[in-house]
């Protein structure tokens, strides 16, 4: 147990009889006393070390002990302030207190009262701190909530506002089950983070589990925990993911990879909220909201009998799609802004400006890696980047090597897409889900593009 701390008071009087004599009382007390007899030395001693209490006469040569309360409440507002006196009236005291001070004691008085007093101080100094550093949590909680958002919701797009919207839905509804869905590299879990953090749950666990790379053979281990000698290797009793995330969040990525077997067995436990051990008989109170993310289309799922239709019904009482970056092109220039200016401070280089045909030609790039992929261009193209501009030469979106030479070159960039389409349809006999698994590309952005270019395919060639 650690040593309880001492409290630091500071007795400001001009009284050296006086203050000698409560010194010593409260030095006997355990406390940590300190003396002055004037303003200016009172001053001094607050600057050169913190005080949680001081005792402050009002009567002072050269500052009236109110002008000096009203100071220190302002220049420490930590620091607590008995006032003393033997000369108070009704007005000064109420003075007093409305100034800020915790406490007001008339001279003579009893060394029990000033103890009293202390001890009514120190309980309150307790309280105080205690809900401050509640207070600091909940603002670092804020700002790393802040900080997830901007890292990876920067835009101006509709469907991310729309995101948002419905993950501060979500955090006010704590024993709602969300799912996520949305391309891989589109940030489900930090949509996952966000409605945690922004919940009621905040201080509880966030337990975050790839539901496809559990361990088949252990996952019930995995999931329920077990207890001491249950199997072969169980040397101790093991909490599972259930027991681990009572009373906050289990973020299940990957959802429908999920085992069938394992999914009756999560539901039951959603529908019970008890679970047992695998080796145990006892059962386990437990209390926990899922939020669930998958990059796939589990209706389909649900059609081949691979995922469980009533724990679907389970898991989206309220659904979040997070649309890939490829339909909102106009979020792409904003994080290509962010992500240059975070590497160029992580990797100690100047900030290079960026170049206009980079914005416009990243647009035009599928991104079947979302803003993960856009993340990773931006990092490598940091790495390499020996110029104050950054520009498409510095970039891969061709799928070839990165330039490492930037040799003056002529490209056309509309041109040589157009050419690439018209290349990979002749070549797939206009066939277009074929010519867009060429181009690497999905079909709906394959006729995006041949209706930019005023692509059109003849009945002749179908």
């Amino acid at each position: 147990m650690s040593k309880k701390t001492k409290l630091r008071v500071l007795i400001l009087d001009d009284e050296t009889d006086f203050t000698s004599e409560l010194k010593e009382f409260l030095e006997l007390r355990d406390f940590d006393v300190y003396t002055a007899s004037t303003p200016g030395e009172g001053f001094e001693s607050l600057r050169r070390r913190p005080y949680d209490l001081m005792i402050l006469d009002i009567r002072l040569p050269g500052m009236s002990g109110l002008d000096i309360l009203k100071q220190v409440r302002k220049l420490y507002p930590g620091m607590e302030v008995i006032i003393i006196s033997g000369h108070g009236d009704m007005d000064t005291v109420i003075q007093a207190m409305r100034d800020g001070a915790i406490d007001y004691l008339r001279k003579p008085f009893r060394h029990i009262d000033i103890q009293l007093s202390i001890e009514r101080t120190e309980k309150y100094l307790k309280l105080y701190r205690e809900f401050c550093e509640v207070q600091n949590r909940n603002s670092l909680i804020s700002t790393e909530l802040e900080r997830m958002i901007d890292r990876t919701f920067i835009g101006e797009s509709p469907a991310i506002c729309k995101v948002l919207d419905l993950a501060n839905t979500a955090a006010r509804y704590p024993s709602t089950n969300v799912l996520i869905t949305g391309e891989s590299g589109t940030g489900k879990e930090i949509v996952a983070r966000i409605i945690h953090y922004a919940s009621s749950q905040q201080h509880q666990a966030f337990c975050a589990v790839n539901s496809s790379a559990v361990n088949e053979s252990l996952l019930e281990s995995e999931f329920f925990g077990h207890v001491k000698g249950s199997f072969t290797g169980a040397i101790n009793d093991k909490k599972g993911y259930f027991e681990i995330a009572n009373k906050g969040t289990l973020f299940l990525d990957e959802i429908a990879d999920m085992p069938f077997a394992l999914q009756a067995k999560l539901l039951r436990a959603i529908e019970e909220k008890t679970i047992k051990k695998v080796g145990g008989s006892e059962e386990i109170q437990v209390d926990f909201r899922i939020i669930a993310a998958t990059n796939h289309e589990v209706e389909k799922l649900i059609d081949s009998r691979q995922f469980r239709l009533d724990l679907y019904h389970r898991l989206n009482t309220l659904t979040i799609h997070i649309p890939p970056l490829r339909e909102r092109p106009e979020d792409i220039e904003p994080l290509l802004q962010y992500f240059v200016s975070h590497f160029a401070q992580k990797l100690n280089k100047p900030l290079p400006k960026i170049n206009a045909q980079l914005t416009e030609s990243l647009k035009g790039y599928d991104f079947p890696g979302n803003v993960r992929e856009l993340r990773n261009m931006v990092e490598k193209a940091m790495i390499f980047c020996n110029t104050q501009t950054l520009s498409p030469l510095d970039f891969n979106l061709n799928g070839s090597p990165q330039s490492q030479t930037h040799k003056p070159i002529i490209l056309n960039l509309e041109e040589q897409e157009q050419n690439l389409i018209l290349q990979a349809l002749n070549e797939c006999g206009y066939n277009q889900v074929m010519a867009a698994r060429m181009l690497g590309i999905s079909r709906d952005s394959l006729i995006r593009r041949m209706k930019k270019f005023n692509i059109r395919i003849l009945k002749d060639q179908d």
